[in-house]
């Protein structure tokens, strides 16, 4: 198994560098782009029109970078369809659970999107979203999980459905498909089977032990309630086996025995035509990534093109639901080095200014990397180091306690900023937007930045918590000033 690449490996100096296609080092400086990061938060610094420098901790949030990655993908797809020659369309989906701040969806949606969903806030979202002409009466919405008779989303749905022709309800369970049907109103919907995990069977699929989907017997007994109704036609199969999938080879083998089974309802229901392969599609959160999404869209679209033929159907249209894909890269987190300590520890402690396993709980809980880089003196000598956070908890370190990456940072550490990068899937909202996060520690700034049609930057600046907010968090009854001491 490799070693994550995190950031710099080297003792020497960072010359003039690519670390990969946004990130770059330039006299010492590491820019975003061409966006000068150190400049955000130096004073007296280049800070692209900024009124002042923003304090440390900051959030950065890129806007730009999800259009990219979107275009990216949909390119992707588009070179693949033009060299197989395959027939069908492809629709790219955002998984909203990845990151649902306004900024996020709306730029997604303006990007062309389909838009995924999974709560009763996310109905609320899309209902605003579609009132300022966001989704588009064409624009599916694919509402999955758990939305049984009697819940608020199952409610809700029914609502959404009466302003909105093109949602389509995902059923994963027999206790969903009562409330369509005694709604009377016309739906199209899937059904998700019982696929997470690399399976080389539809038996496997069946033993696997997962709280998502239908078996097949349970597969095609919905889909033939759903052909009784009146009012609901199968429309898409939604198979997704797991996430951050690196091997194309072995990812489309694992949609295979799902495809298999997608052929089989097709052949008894001529109204099913979307193959939703769910989520799963990779992105680059450290250095040393490598994954090439055209042969991906190859592979897949040679799969079900042969697995179709084999059944005498003709191939479906594919969809995706990307999340990390779509926002892992836009979202970054800079810091100042406020003190390393010598303590006769392997390595320097270098201490920042917030904390690591507030602001990115996946290095905590799941041990997670992501990209390390100064945002300053990177024309300076390196040393290997270990990254802590200003919080009491032996856990709030980086590389994360199980990782074997190696760590360097520059040894000038006088006016030393870092930043954290790929950061803007999940990590926001596993830790709490606007919430209390541990030891009670404010939420940062957050930047918000896009660009203009003329190339120029624009900015939005969020303020971050103060104590007081923080304590209003927890109940506490405080003035309107910062808490003095009692």
């Amino acid at each position: 198994m490799t070693t994550p690449v995190i950031g710099w490996e080297r003792e020497t100096p960072v010359p003039n560098h690519a670390f990969n296609d946004y990130l770059n080092a330039r006299n010492g400086r590491l820019f975003y782009d061409d966006l000068d990061l150190a400049g955000l938060v130096i004073p007296g610094a280049d800070n692209h029109g900024l009124a002042q420098p923003l304090p440390s901790p900051l959030e950065i949030v890129y806007l730009p970078m999800i259009r990219r990655r979107i275009e990216q993908l949909r390119r992707a797809f588009a070179d693949a369809a033009a060299e197989v020659g395959y027939p069908g369309r492809f629709h790219y989906a955002y998984a909203s659970k990845a990151n649902t701040a306004e900024e996020v969806v709306r730029t997604v949606l303006l990007a062309g999107a389909h838009y995924e969903m999974s709560s009763v806030t996310d109905i609320n979202i899309a209902t605003l979203m579609r009132a300022a002409g966001y989704i588009t009466p064409e624009r599916m919405v694919i509402a999955n999980g758990f939305k049984p008779a009697g819940t608020d989303y199952a409610r809700y749905l029914l609502r959404f459905r009466a302003m909105h022709d093109a949602l389509i309800p995902v059923v994963e369970d027999f206790a969903e498909l009562p409330p369509l049907i005694e709604a009377g109103l016309p739906f199209d919907v899937g059904l998700r089977q019982k696929t997470y995990g690399q399976h080389a069977s539809a038996a496997e699929m069946d033993a696997a032990n997962s709280r998502f989907g239908f078996d097949t017997d349970g597969i095609f007994r919905a889909a033939e309630i759903i052909a009784s109704a009146p009012n609901l036609r199968l429309k898409m199969h939604h198979a997704m086996i797991g996430s951050q999938l690196l091997d194309a080879r072995g990812f489309v083998a694992g949609l295979t025995p799902a495809a298999q089974v997608y052929a089989r309802l097709r052949q008894r229901h001529p109204d099913l035509s979307i193959f939703n392969f769910g989520g799963g599609m990779p992105v680059a959160m450290t250095l040393d990534f490598h994954f090439d999404y055209r042969d991906f869209a190859r592979r897949l679209m040679l799969m079900l093109r042969d697995v179709c033929a084999a059944h005498d159907v003709p191939p479906p249209d594919i969809m995706g639901e990307m999340g990390r894909y779509t926002t892992a890269e836009h979202g970054a987190h800079l810091f100042k080095i406020v003190s390393v300590k010598e303590n006769g520890s392997p390595l320097p402690w270098y201490l920042i200014d917030g904390s690591i396993m507030s602001a990115f709980p996946d290095t905590w809980a799941l041990g997670e990397h992501f990209i390390v880089l100064p945002l300053n003196h990177l024309d300076k000598p390196f040393r290997r180091a270990q990254l802590g956070g200003m919080t009491c908890d032996s856990d709030d370190v980086y590389p994360p306690k199980p990782s074997r990456s190696a760590l360097y940072l520059p040894a000038e550490t006088n006016g030393l900023y870092i930043g954290f990068f790929g950061v803007g899937a999940y990590q926001e909202m596993l830790g709490g937007v606007r919430g209390s996060k541990h030891c009670s520690l404010p939420e940062a700034y957050e930047l918000i930045v896009d660009r203009r049609d003329d190339g120029r930057y624009q900015f939005d600046v969020m303020p971050g918590q103060t104590t007081t907010d923080v304590m209003r968090n927890l109940g506490y009854v405080v003035s309107a000033v910062e808490p003095r001491l009692l």
